[in-house]
């Protein structure tokens, strides 16, 4: 069982690896490597820290949203513990097709915290509500300013990225009053774990089931307090300005100071829009070629492929790398506390 669950990981790595090393040839294969990265030497430091600070703080919101909503529902959640989850919703996320890992596994790790699955299945679906309402205003919002850098290929990416987000609202609002549907997400969330090969599936499977009743009355209290979603709408838009500030900071890294922050912000939100739709893991590929479309005006052709070294790196690879670890600390932990408990109860 441990083998086969190492596979699945090393297998989704070798996909993930091959994605990004074929977006990269693409990309940098009629560009001179040593003249990228001299380029990206010279970048200012301050401006490349506020870059890393701001994804940190984009992870840090998510967290705080999560934990507003958990502590509404009675679950106990320390400060740091919503970050873990940040985190590791962030890693699975980037790591599988359509984002669809990251849920799931948030909702598994939270259930090892002894947080309930009704519960933890609420906060995120009232977090990523909150996340698809933001991502279609913003974007939509920003298009009436930034119609002129998308292509005709773009302009249809674009199209189905706000359709698709459109639709996965919809699914999430029916999700917060349907028990039909809630039952459904359960039923794929266990999908993804068995994907994962996590064990005892069946009483897990049964655990939350049970939990349906408890989800229920939770939602009908979440839906009539309206100051929360209000919070929780208001901290998902500083959450997402802030992530797309990354992109002017890196901008402004590489020496560039013609645009102003709200240009670079809502070309940016265009963007995340644009590629949101993209079922490939963390939208590789689509993204960087995306970005060199869009930022074409922006960025003199000799300086394109450092800029999308450097944006994406921090505002992507940086911090897959960075989850990754928090996630594997965790996992170590989890083990060596169930590893104790074990040789307790034998006792």
């Amino acid at each position: 069982m441990k083998t086969k669950k190492k596979s699945n990981f090393i297998k989704n790595f070798v996909i993930f690896a091959l994605l990004i090393f074929l977006t990269f040839y693409i990309l940098f294969k009629d560009q001179n490597v040593l003249d990228i990265f001299g380029i990206l030497k010279s970048v200012k430091l301050p401006f490349v820290m506020m870059a890393i600070g701001c994804m940190f703080l984009y992870l840090v919101l998510e967290a705080v949203n999560l934990g507003r909503t958990l502590k509404n529902l009675n679950e106990k959640s320390s400060f740091w513990q919503n970050v873990k989850y940040a985190f590791i919703g962030f890693f699975f996320s980037s790591i599988t097709p359509a984002a669809s890992g990251g849920q799931p596994m948030q909702v598994y790790y939270m259930y090892k915290d002894k947080i309930s699955v009704a519960n933890s299945t609420l906060a995120l679906l009232i977090n990523l509500t909150s996340m698809q309402i933001i991502t279609i205003g913003f974007a939509l919002f920003s298009l009436i300013f930034n119609y002129q850098y998308l292509n005709r290929v773009l302009i249809i990416c674009f199209i189905v990225g706000i359709l698709l987000n459109a639709t996965a609202l919809s699914l999430l609002i029916i999700g917060v009053y349907s028990r039909r549907l809630s039952k459904w997400l359960i039923e794929f969330a266990l999908k993804v774990l068995k994907f994962f090969r996590v064990k005892n599936l069946d009483a897990k499977k049964e655990k939350f089931e049970s939990e349906l009743a408890r989800y229920q009355e939770s939602a009908v209290y979440i839906r009539n307090n309206r100051l929360l979603m209000i919070k929780i709408l208001l901290t998902t838009l500083v959450q997402f300005t802030i992530y797309y500030s990354i992109t002017y900071w890196t901008y402004r890294a590489l020496g560039f100071n013609d645009h102003n922050v709200a240009e670079i912000v809502t070309m940016q939100s265009v963007l995340f829009a644009t590629v949101s739709g993209i079922p490939s893991p963390g939208a590789v590929g689509v993204s960087e070629g995306a970005f060199t479309e869009i930022f074409r005006n922006v960025y003199p052709k000799n300086v394109m492929g450092s800029a999308v070294l450097l944006n994406r790196g921090i505002n992507f690879y940086l911090y897959v790398l960075i989850s990754g670890i928090v996630t594997a600390i965790n996992h170590i932990k989890k083990k060596d506390v169930e590893g104790i408990d074990e040789e307790e109860s034998k006792c």
